[in-house]
């Protein structure tokens, strides 16, 4: 899931449709609503964003230093003009990028990966990739499809989100309502529990397929949690 944060919600609106368009979840917010997003969003929610997106705002500086002290995720500013002294700025707040408009959600989506890819690498501790205990299965956090045995296990979009966000939260039980958060980008409607129920319960089947096992525990009312 991506947040666009824009003081025209126009613009982020129409982000977030471009985002959708390309299958991935997003949200738009005024830089009004930020702090009161934060505060109300539970610390698992925010682990599952993506990347932020800030584009014009009154001080974009503030809440990046906010954001960046709550979210690993990437930070990217959209900027209209060319300006060193912005950019420097920006960069200094925590910004991990700075792209001038206008740019396609893809160009956005594909440095956010490669930020995190950077970031992942240079972390011993978490690594980009998350190996299951026997070593069969790897879950990739980069969007790639998980290995098993060293082959790909081709994945529909959904199920491969809902993999990467349990893998994400390996040993932690983790709700339907968190997994639809993470993988819709919803925050405010009522959780569909048959869509996830629905996703989970393919994924699940299709790694039991290959593994012999399933290395996704379900219990009534706790949720699900990858195992490995």
């Amino acid at each position: 899931m991506y947040i666009v944060v824009d003081e025209r919600q126009s613009v982020a609106a129409q982000y977030v449709e471009g985002f959708g368009s390309e299958g991935v979840a997003a949200r738009g917010l005024d830089v009004r609503d930020v702090r009161t997003w934060i505060d109300a969003t539970p610390v698992q929610d925010l682990e599952a964003v993506q990347g932020f997106v800030i584009g014009d705002c009154a001080d974009r500086t503030a809440f990046t230093e906010l954001l960046r002290g709550l979210s690993r995720a990437p930070i990217i500013a959209l900027n209209e003009t060319r300006s060193l002294e912005q950019t420097l700025a920006l960069f200094t707040a925590g910004i991990d990028d700075v792209v001038r408009k206008p740019v396609h959600v893809r160009e956005i989506i594909a440095r956010a990966g490669a930020i995190r890819r950077r970031t992942n690498r240079s972390e011993a501790t978490k690594p980009a990739s998350t190996p299951d205990r026997s070593g069969r299965l790897t879950v990739h956090t980069d969007g790639r499809d998980p290995e098993i045995d060293g082959q790909s296990l081709l994945l529909p979009r959904r199920e491969r989100d809902i993999l990467d966000y349990l893998a994400r939260n390996r040993g932690r039980p983790v709700t339907k309502g968190q997994i639809f958060k993470a993988v819709y980008g919803d925050l405010d409607t009522a959780v569909d529990e048959s869509v996830v129920e629905g996703h989970i319960s393919k994924l699940r089947k299709k790694l039991r397929m290959r593994l012999g096992y399933d290395p996704i525990e379900a219990k009534r009312l706790a949720g699900y949690t990858f195992v490995g």
